[in-house]
């Protein structure tokens, strides 16, 4: 990809010295190719949005090389974790600041991004526990990150076939995703006796796994990724398959659930209602 391909961003980091940081970390040895994801690589991205530079590599992945490079262009000693330092699937990197903004470095192990594809190709949609993903980690996200990432660096070219390979969710995964909706059945089947017993804090926890289900059901049936609970549910109401008022009445369970048990109930209800008329959109 040439720099002035990227897309336009609120920061003031130049194209070209994105461009040289992936090309930089491309050459440390173990590294594949770099990608450019969330939110800036679909062209979502807020003003305050960081860069997110996916580190592709290989093991064994030259550490101190990394942190040479993330030393380069921060001007400044940097922390650079090993590989697996920060959990089983957000497994290590750097959060560097490269002309006053602000970019992460996420290490993704290769041979775990085609493990996912092949998973993924099995229908398997499995959500691991993992520090900042509260809906927890997708089993499936190594292979919708690259295929919604723009590669920076590539030496080989083995990144770009992946992405283009990864382009869609593979129709096992799709319908997993929608027929996962049984589970958001099952949480409201149970809520009853904590909303009579005004557990607002077990109410809205469940809630929030219920929209996430069904964000996650509605990008299967559309056939797209969705690999973050981050902004899931404005993802979800933009696909035409959405319910008109997806949104509204998503954000409205948990921004106005109120605290006595009357007000949880009722909550519960119209959780009901949605869940119902997602299971409705996805079977059209």
């Amino acid at each position: 990809m040439d720099a002035d391909e990227l897309p336009p961003t609120g920061y003031d980091l130049a194209p070209q010295v994105l461009k040289a940081l992936a090309d930089r970390l491309g050459e440390v040895s173990g590294v594949v190719g770099v990608a450019l994801g969330g939110s800036r690589a679909r062209g979502t991205a807020s003003p305050d949005s960081d860069y997110d530079l996916g580190v592709y590599y290989r093991r064994p992945l030259d550490v101190a090389g990394v942190q040479r490079v993330a030393e380069e262009f921060a001007g400044a000693p940097t922390s650079v974790s090993r590989p697996g330092a920060w959990g089983p699937w957000v497994d290590g990197g750097a959060w560097i600041s490269v002309q006053g903004t602000p970019v992460d470095l996420i290490y993704r192990e290769l041979d775990r991004v085609d493990d996912a594809w092949s998973d993924a190709g099995a229908g398997i949609s499995h959500f691991h526990a993992q520090v900042g993903h509260p809906l927890g980690f997708p089993q499936f996200a190594y292979a919708g990150e690259l295929a919604l990432a723009m590669v920076l660096a590539d030496p080989s070219g083995s990144l770009r076939a992946r992405h283009d390979a990864m382009a869609e969710p593979p129709a096992p995964l799709r319908l997993a995703l929608v027929s996962g909706l049984w589970e958001a059945d099952f949480l409201l089947s149970s809520l009853g006796g904590a909303a009579a017993r005004g557990d607002v804090v077990h109410v809205a926890g469940v809630l929030f796994r219920v929209v996430g289900v069904c964000a996650h059901a509605l990008h299967g049936h559309a056939g797209r990724w969705l690999v973050t609970d981050k902004g899931m549910v404005a993802a979800a109401a933009g696909l035409p398959c959405a319910p008109a008022d997806f949104a509204d009445r998503a954000h409205e369970l948990l921004g106005a659930l109120g605290r006595a048990p009357a007000d949880l109930a009722d909550a519960v209800g119209r959780a009901r209602a949605l869940v119902a008329d997602v299971v409705a959109a996805c079977t059209r």
